[in-house]
């Protein structure tokens, strides 16, 4: 077990500059500069998305982190990547660039999981598309080391942190090596990276160079093949043995998230070539009191004066709700959240939310009272976490939920709901919603919370995700049986009828995930039409990045099971055709979708489900 404690976040002796004062924003062009009195930033950040000064915006976030520190800190935002112009525009750092894509992977934001070009950006003003490119660390990085050759490149956020190994690229359908040597970047930094571009920052500033900087948790870089491997750590299969063979690729994947746990991960060694890529454990989990103090820095909370009146989605969507919890212990095989956050939850304060919610009301334009979210990756999750934490030291389970939720894991909502009832007493605020994901197994755990949820905090419509409703593909995607929505859904209505009100669970839905065959869609299918349920919005399944499904997908074997050499095979859709079918299954009741469904049925041996007895039929003869 690794038991390594590092200095409290904000206990570093703050850098010289601190004297300069608090930004009122954190500037993007050299007369902000001059206005603060700047010859020069320490570190400068280079984002995808427009430049919030909000904290569910990473780089606000990170920057104003190392503001506090006493650096200078200057944003770049979307710059244009067919010009050096835009990424010389602050001049050079002192220290290092910091390059992120943004809050999503640029190849997520661009494309559909049909690989279809998406027609807007919700990171962007006016949610205009093409405002950053295709793999937009890469690109970024390249123009920065064209413009400055020496000066060191951090690279972070969600796109390199789900590349930082070989990895399966879907939209170019191959195995692609680590985003380090495509970037050419001198260190990643993956996950939650408070702790690591802080200590980095810092020693950066005392001389220390960054090609000697490789024990900081959270981090991964390239080393020579040849230099020693400490006994504390894993070597994973060649980039070249993961793109050649499905096999060891599927293994590879099975071991990286075994290794998540932070208190007990081993360095990770890949080799490439003639170099490895080097990977650190896990970042340590923030205390609640540090988590408190990143959040509660001073933001703006608005997007940059740069935009003007510019309505920009994302902020839109969010301007008004409040980030309590991080990490997620569900390990859905699907979601990269785990391979990102981590597993361990880790939740702020009462005191620190409540005064976040003060400060929405007192400083956010267009509040009228409404709280859109008190949420994280899984709204239900503040403050749960392993009863014993000797035992979660040692824990390397995937998910704290499947197959069933662990004995030892807290899932007293009792705290939660305390919280709820003390943000709706806070002055001014007329009503609290939760829009945050719930997991629905985890509130049967609390009758009374799910009696809260309907109650008080839902706007009509409660978003909920069983993901499918038979067992092989529920199995691969390590979510529970749609005997535990029903029953939630049972709970639900039944306290939004004595509250005297019309709300509806809204389930959502994955098309052609790994393992569902096209008589598992139909039987979704026909559940959805016992439900009297007409989905609007559905979506097939999208292999991105590290994510465990994603090795299904690309491999055809389970990698949540011991891999032999006779390995489970699992099923898998590839072919678009097949994979619209299985998403048109999940809309029915569309006319456009007839004559395939009518098609399949027929393939399937169920004629007998096409007619016009509404009750007895799924869709109607032609």
């Amino acid at each position: 077990m690794n038991t390594t404690v590092l200095p409290s976040l904000f206990s570093y002796r703050k850098f010289w500059a601190h004297k300069l004062g608090i930004a009122p924003e954190l500037p993007s062009t050299r007369a902000e500069m001059d206005a603060l009195g700047w010859d020069c930033c320490d570190v400068i950040l280079i984002t995808g998305d427009a430049y919030i000064d909000h904290p569910s915006f990473g780089m606000a976030l990170i920057g104003r982190l190392l503001e506090a520190q006493g650096f200078r800190v200057g944003i770049i935002a979307q710059p244009d990547w067919r010009s050096l112009d835009s990424f010389t525009a602050l001049g050079v750092p002192s220290l290092f660039f910091g390059i992120t894509a943004g809050n999503m992977d640029s190849l997520v934001n661009h494309y559909t999981a049909d690989r279809k070009p998406r027609s807007d950006d919700a990171y962007t003003p006016g949610g205009i598309a093409g405002k950053r490119p295709d793999r937009a660390v890469i690109v970024y990085s390249h123009c920065v080391r064209a413009a400055f050759k020496q000066v060191p490149i951090v690279i972070g956020g969600i796109e390199a942190s789900l590349r930082r190994l070989a990895h399966y690229d879907y939209w170019s359908d191959q195995v692609r090596r680590s985003i380090l040597f495509d970037a050419k970047a001198d260190l990643l930094l993956y996950g939650n990276a408070e702790r690591a571009i802080v200590a980095l920052a810092h020693r950066l500033a005392r001389g220390e160079p960054i090609q000697s900087i490789h024990d900081l948790r959270g981090t991964a870089f390239i080393i020579p093949t040849y230099q020693s491997i400490p006994a504390n750590s894993m070597q994973l299969a060649a980039f070249e043995q993961v793109r050649d063979d499905r096999w060891q690729y599927a293994n590879a994947a099975r071991q990286l998230h075994h290794e998540l746990n932070p208190h007990n991960a081993r360095i990770l060694i890949q080799p490439h070539g003639g170099c490895s890529v080097w990977v650190n454990p896990p970042p340590l989990p923030l205390t609640t009191a540090e988590l408190d103090q990143v959040y509660e820095l001073p933001y703006s909370r608005r997007p940059h004066s740069q935009y003007g009146n510019q309505s920009i989605p994302a902020w839109e969507m969010i301007r008004f709700s409040t980030a309590i919890v991080r990490g997620c212990f569900g390990g859905c095989s699907f979601c990269s959240i785990t391979a990102h956050e981590g597993r361990i939850t880790q939740s702020r304060s009462v005191p620190s939310i409540l005064r976040e919610l003060a400060n929405i009301r007192d400083r956010t334009p267009g509040f009228t009272g409404v709280i859109s979210d008190l949420g994280g990756p899984t709204a239900n999750m503040w403050q749960l976490t392993c009863k014993d934490p000797q035992i979660e030291a040692r824990c390397r389970r995937l998910s704290c939920l499947y197959p069933t939720i662990c004995p030892r894991l807290n899932t007293n909502h009792a705290p939660l709901i305390d919280l709820y009832r003390q943000a709706r007493a806070v002055p001014g605020i007329k009503r609290v919603f939760i829009a945050s994901g719930v997991r629905y197994d985890l509130a049967l755990k609390s009758t009374v919370y799910i009696k809260e949820l309907a109650t008080y905090h839902v706007g009509g419509y409660l978003k909920i995700a069983p993901e499918h409703t038979e067992f092989r593909p529920l199995e691969l995607m390590l979510k529970p049986g749609i005997r535990t929505y029903e029953q939630f859904k049972q709970l639900f209505d039944r306290y939004s009828q004595t509250a005297g009100k019309k709300q509806y669970v809204i389930p959502y839905f994955i098309a052609a995930h790994p393992g569902s065959r096209d008589e598992d869609m139909l039987q979704l299918a026909l559940w959805l039409k016992q439900q009297n349920l007409r989905l609007d919005q559905v979506q097939s399944f999208l292999p991105t990045p590290m994510a465990l499904a994603t090795a299904m997908y690309y491999t055809g074997l389970n990698p949540l099971k011991t891999l032999t050499p006779h390995a489970e095979s699992v099923f898998v859709v590839r072919d678009a055709k097949q994979r619209r079918l299985q998403k048109a299954f999940l809309r029915y009741h569309d006319p456009v979708n007839w004559p395939m469904l009518r098609a399949a049925l027929h393939r399937l041996g169920r004629s007998d489900l096409i007619g016009h007895n509404k009750k007895r039929h799924l869709i109607p003869r032609a």
